[in-house]
């Protein structure tokens, strides 16, 4: 199957007038990406009134959390292969309107099963704007070019992950708005990102009439991966590790995805190509995506609580004290995506990112309730660091191997391990950080039997948040390994990999000349059987 394209040229993404039109259709698709990211962590810190009001357990408590991240991460890939076959301005503007429909209804929501369901559905959203947002800006902008919106991203992706416990900690402490407001404040941003999406973002429109579409591949692999997070989720609390409940679990999971792996070998449109996964650059960008969706989920919900019930400070209080994360994200994303623009070269800032990675947690790792809050702060600085230079860079790595008709399922292949990472991330370093304060604070209780409780527990959750975060420093390490294997390349500076003889916009000098499709009018493009 081959693709006939037909482009009108037009200015290079590197004019001033060309740069201005990506601009304004990026502003939508960042701010769609700004409040679907911020869902997923506004509600850390509002997690103990929000069980509260509604009477909810605490196993109900880590699902309001996780059930968001699971649809999240068990939909990216549909999101994805479906934007390789159908107008990815459509899917995106769908996928906002599905999170704004879960948003509305966790925010009225009465009990503690209706707000899961509804951030579940929530999730799907989420999923689909993070993942089709990336793939939206690849159809527009070369690698090469595309180095300086992509500090944009990962400012935008991270500062609304990490920052979600600071919002949702002023909702909740402020008396006139309630715990409601943090699922209602992301609904009217994303009708303006709904708006400035239709009138700024032109992308070529894809008509094919021999799209088949893998319906059972990719229910297989949604059922697969969720029963695998479910069984995260519940298992050290609800049951043993080695108990029936994991051995069903975990092998029905492994049974479903095995036939998933071979329904995904013979379809024609596979929603996860197996080809692009097995590449070696793609690969090692899953591992290393791994590693930095555990940082960043994972530092967003236990630095609140290592804060709140260790340190006392009020939920306000504990987002403002994670700024410094904040600060290295937003320094060094935009920083690496200029430098990155300019000398075409990306594994050695995904090296330093993961570097700084890993040093920030190592020295997390030695916190408990009485380290200065300056050591805490270097400390966040590093990971802020880490996260700034390796989050969108990963997949910008996989974006300069593939042609644009894959760019897709490659682009949401990461993202979705990127997700698996923070689910598992958080369940397995909540289940670890709850098994730790239990049994220190028995260890406790029983060495001073006169202490006061609420100080036994909060050294508990001092020490406890430091093997939580040496455990996050190990993962790190595979991170560091992932970008050290990476192939030195130099980004391409046309959006397709096409032949110089079959390039749409023609050849200049030998170089393929590629028309970036945010400032052409939203044409089909006919793809024809050969």
């Amino acid at each position: 199957m081959s693709a006939t394209v037909v482009n009108e040229p037009s200015t290079g993404v590197g004019q001033p007038g060309a740069r201005r039109q990506v601009l304004k259709a990026l502003s939508g698709l960042l701010i769609a990406l700004f409040v679907s990211s911020l869902s997923s962590t506004v509600v850390s810190t509002a997690l103990p009134r929000i069980i509260g009001s509604l009477n909810g357990s605490p196993t109900q408590y880590t699902w309001v959390v996780t059930a968001t991240l699971l649809s999240a991460a068990a939909t990216t890939p549909i999101w994805g292969k479906l934007s390789d076959l159908f107008s990815k301005k459509t899917l995106v503007q769908a996928a906002i309107a599905v999170f704004v429909l879960g948003s509305m209804a966790a925010g009225v929501s009465q009990s503690a099963g209706q707000l899961i369901a509804s951030r579940a559905v929530q999730g799907i959203g989420v999923g689909g704007v993070q993942a089709l947002v990336q793939i939206a800006i690849a159809a527009m902008i070369p690698p090469r070019e595309r180095g300086r919106y992509s500090g944009y991203l990962s400012s935008v992706t991270a500062v609304s992950t990490i920052g979600g416990p600071l919002l949702g900690g002023v909702v909740v402490d402020t008396p006139w708005l309630g715990w409601r407001w943090c699922f209602f404040v992301g609904v009217p941003v994303a009708a303006v990102a709904l708006v400035l999406l239709q009138r700024t973002l032109r992308l070529p429109v894809i008509r094919r009439g021999d799209v088949k579409i893998d319906y059972l591949g990719a229910t297989l692999i949604a059922s697969g991966v969720s029963v695998l997070l479910i069984w995260v989720s519940f298992v050290g609390r609800s049951f043993a590790w080695a108990s029936w409940p994991t051995a069903f679990m975990v092998g029905g999971a492994l049974i479903l995805l095995a036939v998933a792996l071979v329904v995904e070998t013979r379809v024609a449109e596979p929603i996860v190509p197996l080809g692009i996964i097995r590449r070696r650059t793609t690969a090692l960008a899953i591992v290393g995506s791994l590693a930095v969706g555990t940082a960043m989920f994972g530092s967003s919900v236990f630095l609140s609580q290592y804060f709140q019930l260790s340190r006392g400070y009020a939920p306000t209080q504990a987002g403002l004290l994670t700024i410094p994360m904040m600060a290295g994200i937003l320094i060094s994303s935009v920083v690496a995506g200029r430098l990155i623009s300019r000398i075409g070269k990306i594994k050695p800032f995904i090296v330093a990112g993961a570097v700084f990675l890993m040093a920030g947690f190592a020295g997390l790792s030695t916190i408990d309730r009485t380290t200065p809050l300056a050591f805490v702060g270097v400390a966040m600085l590093f990971v802020g660091f880490g996260v700034g230079m390796t989050l969108q860079n990963l997949v910008l790595a996989v974006q300069n191997t593939v042609p644009l008709k894959d760019v897709g399922a490659a682009s949401s292949s990461v993202s979705f391990f990127r997700s698996l990472g923070g689910t598992i991330g958080v369940s397995v370093l909540g289940a670890v950080l709850a098994r730790q304060v239990a049994d220190q604070t028995a260890r406790g209780s029983a060495a001073a039997p006169g202490q006061a409780a609420q100080e036994i527990v909060r050294d508990a959750y001092g020490d406890a948040s430091g093997h939580v975060f040496l455990i996050s420093a190990c993962v790190a390490v595979l991170a560091v390994v992932a970008a050290l294997l990476l192939k030195p390349v130099t980004l391409r500076a046309s959006l397709d990999l096409a032949d110089v003889g079959e390039t749409a916009a023609g050849v200049v000098e030998g170089v393929p000349v590629v028309t970036p499709a945010a400032l052409e009018p939203e044409t089909p493009v006919r793809r024809q059987a050969t």
